[in-house]
C-alpha cells in the first residue's frame, strides 16, 4: 500500500528554518529517524519534479514524501502530479502545514476542512476539488501585530521557540507511522490532544 506524505514549504534557502517551513521541516526529521533506525543513510530526497522526493519503507507501506518545489502558493500542483504518477488515493496523503491558529507546538489531525487562510491548502483545494484529505496542522502561534503576518510566517523561530517545537516535531514521526499503519482514524484518537 502507498501513502504521500506531503511537507509544505518553500523550498529556498531564504526559507529554510522558516515558520512557514514546518512542513519541511517535519518531514526532513521523519527521514533522518528513519535513517537512525536503520543505521545508515539510505534515504535521500532527490530532485525530481514540481517537488523533493525521497520514497521510504514503513512496516510493509511504501512513502512517497514530498516537499513541493512549486513554492507554498502553488502547492497544488505537486500534490496533484504525485499523487497522479503515484496512484495513490487522495484518502492515503497526510498533508503537513503551519497553522497560525493554534498556539506554538500545537498539533492538530484533521481528516478534512477549509483552507483556514493558508495559502498551500487553498491550492490545493482547488487543485483536487476537495477539501476531505488528511491534514496535520503544525501550531506556529500567532505573536505578530496587526499587518505583519507575512513577515511573522517567513520568520524564523527564536532559541526558545526552537526548545518547544523539536520534540513536537519528534512527536510527528510517530504521527506518521501511525498515520500509514493504523490509519487517520486511530491516529487521530491517539494524538490529538496531546
Amino acid at each position: 500500500m502507498k501513502y504521500l506524505i506531503v511537507g509544505l514549504g518553500n523550498p529556498t534557502a531564504e526559507y529554510d528554518q522558516t515558520r512557514h517551513n514546518i512542513g519541511y521541516m517535519v518531514v526532513d526529521n521523519f527521514i533522518r529517524d528513519l535513517n537512525n533506525e536503520k543505521q545508515d543513510n539510505a534515504y535521500k530526497f532527490s530532485l525530481e519534479r514540481h517537488a523533493f522526493v525521497c520514497e521510504a519503507k514503513v512496516k510493509g507501506r511504501t512513502l512517497i514524501i514530498i516537499k513541493p518545489t512549486t513554492y507554498m502558493n502553488l502547492s497544488g500542483k505537486a500534490v496533484q502530479y504525485w499523487l497522479t504518477k503515484e496512484k495513490i488515493p487522495v484518502e492515503n496523503m497526510l498533508v503537513i502545514v503551519d497553522d497560525i491558529a493554534l498556539d506554538l507546538g500545537t498539533i492538530r489531525l484533521r481528516m478534512n476542512g477549509s483552507d483556514g487562510g493558508h495559502n498551500g491548502l487553498l491550492h490545493i483545494i482547488e487543485t483536487l476539488g476537495t477539501v476531505k484529505f488528511n491534514r496535520l496542522r503544525f501550531g506556529i502561534g500567532n505573536n505578530f501585530s496587526k499587518g505583519r503576518q507575512i513577515d511573522y510566517v517567513l520568520g524564523r523561530f527564536s532559541p526558545d521557540e526552537t526548545d518547544v517545537l523539536l520534540p513536537k516535531i519528534d512527536l510527528c514521526s510517530d504521527i506518521i507511522k501511525s498515520f500509514c499503519s493504523i490509519g487517520m482514524d486511530r491516529t487521530m484518537n491517539m494524538f490529538n490532544g496531546k
